[in-house]
């Protein structure tokens, strides 16, 4: 009966989790379409969601450091319970990286619009699908998704830099699109970073699934 108990607290802890994960992935959808579309509506949308956020963290953490005090669980079960914790930090880092999306956007509420690299409008889908293929392997437990999600990292990075090199040149070229292009790569730099947690996310997945490790795996490969 014991260890019943403890696996229906494991669901629960997992259940609060993935309620949390639906939020940060909402609220990413809704920074960017503030920013994207120009809807200043959602930026009051985005601090609610915010806030509900950091409360879940908040319990999140709680539960998983008294199941791991109280049960001292082993193997599998320790490897969730460690990755929750993780995971649990990377979706409220979500969050703040949507919030700041969203107060930039209401900042270039008076200035001319200009219009978007494509880039940094595909950026914004990107993260939303790495979030979105990040929890997918997380209610699954499922490596191979969690798989896709690191693969898809590189892409993001390359268009930060690509966002970054055309606004650089079109500071130059017209100066008087210098804060809408700062505040452009501001929020490219966002994007880019909701990707790293949307990956170390996908990371702590495979090692609660799989024992391994590969935090570092990517990095070391693409040093060589």
């Amino acid at each position: 009966m014991p260890r019943i108990h403890f696996h229906q607290q494991l669901a629960a802890l997992k259940d609060k989790l993935l309620a949390m994960a639906a939020l940060a992935h909402q609220v990413l959808e809704y920074s960017v379409t503030a920013y994207v579309n120009g809807d200043m509506s959602l930026c009051d949308h985005v601090l609610e969601i915010e806030a509900a956020i950091n409360a879940a963290e908040r319990e999140v953490d709680e539960m998983a450091y008294e199941l791991l005090s109280r049960e001292q669980p082993m193997a599998i079960d320790l490897r969730f319970i460690l990755s929750v914790i993780k995971i649990n930090g990377d979706l409220e880092r979500i969050g703040d990286q949507s919030v700041n999306i969203a107060q930039r956007a209401r900042s270039l509420e008076k200035l001319p619009r200009v219009a978007l690299p494509v880039d940094i409008v595909r950026m914004g889908e990107h993260a939303g699908k790495m979030t979105q293929l990040a929890i997918q392997a997380l209610v699954e437990g499922d490596a191979a998704i969690a798989d896709q999600v690191l693969a898809m990292d590189d892409e993001m990075d390359l268009m930060n830099r690509e966002v970054q090199d055309v606004m650089v040149e079109l500071m130059q070229e017209k100066p008087e699109t210098t804060d809408y292009a700062l505040n452009a790569i501001i929020i490219a730099r966002n994007l880019e970073r909701s990707g790293d947690h949307a990956t170390n996310i996908a990371e702590d997945v495979i090692f609660w699934v799989r024992g391994s490790d590969v935090r570092h795996k990517f990095a070391l490969a693409d040093a060589d």
